[in-house]
């Protein structure tokens, strides 16, 4: 369950968070700022565990699933 949860759904917020995080891990180290450390591993935490400000996906769009795989035919009418 972790596993499919950590590996799976990444989209572009959650990239986008993941590199804030490691572009402010590197800040925090290079100038020895905790709190600039603590605002990274919150933005890591966010985009390891999928979440967002809402809360447990809150801030996420579901995957969209299409389970119609049969076409349809279109009926037309001509009108004169």
């Amino acid at each position: 369950m972790l596993k499919q949860m950590f590996f799976t759904n990444w989209n572009f917020m959650r990239l986008v968070r993941l590199g804030f995080g490691v572009i402010f891990i590197i800040q925090a180290i290079q100038t020895s700022d905790a709190m600039m450390g603590f605002i990274s591993l919150f933005f890591l935490f966010q985009a390891i565990t999928n979440t967002g400000c809402c809360g447990i996906n809150g801030c996420v769009n579901p995957p969209i699933k299409n389970s119609r795989t049969e076409t349809t035919e279109v009926i037309y009418e001509e009108i004169k």
